[in-house]
Order: C-alpha cells, then structure tokens, then sequence
C-alpha cells in the first residue's frame, strides 16, 4: 500500500506535510515528503490531507481480562486464592472477541498492555498485543512484557475479608521480597549446580522460573501505586533488586514529581476520567500527567480499561491538555512514550521504516471531543472501518 497527500504525524520528532507513506506486508517501508512513485501493482490510498498518526497505545488495561457486560463468567482478572501469583499469564484469560477489542480499534488505540488486577501483591504477567485479530497468540506483540505487582488498598482489602496475609502494607512489602529473595537463591542455587556436579539443581519451581526474567531485568516490573507512600515502597524494593521497573496509576505522583524526576522513575499515568472510588484516590487530578511530563518524567495516559472504558483514552489525553498538559506532550503519551516505558517501541510508537504498520487517520484533531478515526490500519491491513 502506498498513501499519499497525507500530514505525517510521525511522533518521531517532525511532522511531514503533504508526504507518503509506503507499506510492504505487515510494516512501515518508507515515510517521507512529496508523493511517491508507486511501484507496479502497489495499492494507493490518497489520504486527501488527512492527518496520519502511530496507532494509540494504552499501556494498562485489563483488556480481555474482565469481559464487557459479564460478571463472574468473564472475570479472569484476578486469582484471589493465593497473594503471590507470578505464574499466571495473561494470554491465558484475555478473550480476543470480547467486544471492547472492536471499541478500541474504532477509537484508534492499537496496542495495549493487558494482564491481572491489582487484588495480589504480585499477580502475574502482563502482555502487549494488538487490539485487531481473534487469536491471541497472532496478536502478541511482547509477552510477558512485565509482572504485575501490587501495593496499597487491594491486596489489603482482599486477604482481610480472608482473614489471611496481606493485611497491611508491610505484609505486602514482605510478600514480595520474599518472592524476590527466593528466587535469587534459587537461580543461585541453579547456577551452582551447573558448577558442582555434586550440588543437586533446585527442585522446579514455576513460580521462581516466572520472577527470573524480572530478576535478570529482561523484563519489567510494573508496580500498581496510588498514594505516595505506596510508591515509595515500590521504588524501595526496585531499587534492593535492581529492578527495571514502571509505577502503575501514581495518583499522587504529581506530589512528589521532584523525587521521581531525581530517581528517573517513568509513570502510566491514570485512571483520572473516573470517581475517586477509594480512599487512595483522594487527591486524584487529570493535571497529575501534565506535572510529571513538565518536570521532564517518562509519562504515559492510561485507562486501566474498564475502570475508564478503553475508547475513551483520547479523550482522557484530551482532559489532561484542558487541565495544563501540553498538547504535543499528550500525545506522545498515547504513542511514542507508552511504547518506549513498556520497551516496545522497536514496533510501536511512532511512524518510522521498519516499524509496524498501525495507523490512525483524523480530519480533527484527535485530542477533541468531535474526533473519530476515519480510517485505522493494524499491521498493514484497514481494520476500521471494516
């Protein structure tokens, strides 16, 4: 496909006017100013000046995970029988052909990280995947691309009606070091034993086998935090295990941005087009993206889908531009900047060669209320409209 008379928001650092962008399969080929020649039997899509952006990414959702219109049945989100769950996997709940897939294409949101809530201290592996296709293991784009751990009210609310740990903060904190410091020993061990033929390899141990790439920073870890001290907690423990780590909503992020800039912490940012719904949320603000991005802080706007349906993501880049975001800093925050925290962003992100191919078409500008996608594109292929 090649498409023409187009203005290329490359989120790339420039904007192209009037420029083409060629596809070849299922990626981006070239991106540049003028119109190209189109090569034999090569589709031209003339865009008639439409506005070209990356495809939207929403890098904290439970897309799939708790399915719309259900309760129970398509409730897959959380394993509240056990607090310490980094084996479980997301591609293993998340149900392509619930129907919030399709609300997200139409709104143009493209990727999104999915997996388990927040009910356990560490409550398993979160996924990247396109919001186009029937069959999860086609629309991977990183799986696992973090564990999910938990601080603050949920993991207490939960196992207090259990009667059981964690019921405080300092049990949560405790449960997940504990999960930490058993598998350090047991990749010791393992590596031992690769050493002494004499030494017997740790008997195997799913859990441990999960927490490894987290360990080895191969992968991320992706701290639910509301309140400040929450967030600290986090930022302690990440830093006893040198974790590569993200904080999740940071709800009181924005009050204490100074700390976080000093200690290079990136935050998804959200939910904020939503109820303070507990007590943790109390000093909740749709400006909290706009303060972090303004004090030079990796930001991302999320919508931790369904908690503020995953359509409306634009809309909440929007709602932080109204309350003192910088427009251009919005939108990075619902492509290029979400790609790069969750390091997807060899794929995602931003219109550039080699990348894949998921685009969003606007008459409007995508951060207003009046905005709809004229057209998406997912991997090469118009999925919007259908």
């Amino acid at each position: 496909m090649l498409i023409i008379h187009a203005n290329i928001h490359t989120m790339a650092g420039n904007t192209v006017e009037d420029g083409s962008i060629r596809i070849k399969g299922s990626v981006i080929d070239s991106v540049g100013g003028g119109q190209f020649v189109p090569e034999k039997d090569e589709t031209v899509f003339d865009a008639k000046g439409a506005d070209i952006y990356p495809g939207f990414i929403d890098a904290h959702t439970h897309l799939g995970m708790w399915e719309d219109a259900l309760t129970f049945e398509g409730d897959d989100g959380n394993e509240e029988t056990n607090p310490v769950t980094p084996n479980l996997r997301a591609i293993d709940a998340i149900n392509p052909m619930d129907r919030c897939f399709l609300e997200a294409v139409a709104a143009g949101v493209t990727s999104v990280v999915t997996g388990p809530g927040s009910a356990n201290p560490i409550g398993g592996q979160l996924a990247a995947i396109k919001t186009s296709g029937h069959r999860i293991d086609d629309m991977i784009i990183k799986a696992p691309v973090a564990i999910k751990m938990a601080m603050g009210e949920n993991p207490k609310n939960v196992y207090h009606e259990k009667n059981e740990a964690p019921s405080t903060r300092m049990a949560t904190a405790a449960l997940i070091r504990e999960q930490l410091f058993k598998t350090k020993r047991y990749m010791e061990d393992a590596e031992h034993a690769k050493e002494d033929k004499d030494f017997d390899p740790p008997e195997y141990d799913m859990k441990c086998e999960s927490m490894i790439p987290a360990l080895r920073g191969d992968i991320e870890v992706h701290f639910h935090a509301h309140r400040a001290d929450d967030i600290y907690t986090a930022m302690r423990i990440a830093k006893e295990f040198n974790l590569n780590y993200v904080i999740v909503h940071g709800t009181e992020g924005h009050m204490i941005a100074d700390d976080l800039k000093a200690e290079h912490v990136r935050v998804l940012s959200g939910p904020f087009f939503s109820d303070r719904s507990k007590p943790e949320l109390k000093n909740q603000t749709p400006a909290c993206p706009g303060i972090l991005a303004s004090h030079g802080i990796m930001t991302a706007i999320i919508t931790d889908h369904p908690v503020t349906p995953i359509q409306y993501l634009p809309l909440c880049a929007a709602l932080a531009v109204r309350e003192g975001m910088d427009h251009e800093e919005a939108l990075k925050a619902i492509t290029i900047n979400p790609a790069k925290i969750c390091g997807i962003d060899s794929r995602v992100g931003s219109i550039e060669k080699g990348k894949d191919a998921d685009l969003t078409f606007f008459r409007e500008d995508p951060l207003s209320l009046n905005a709809k996608p004229e057209l998406v594109i997912v991997n090469g292929e118009v999925v919007y409209p259908d």
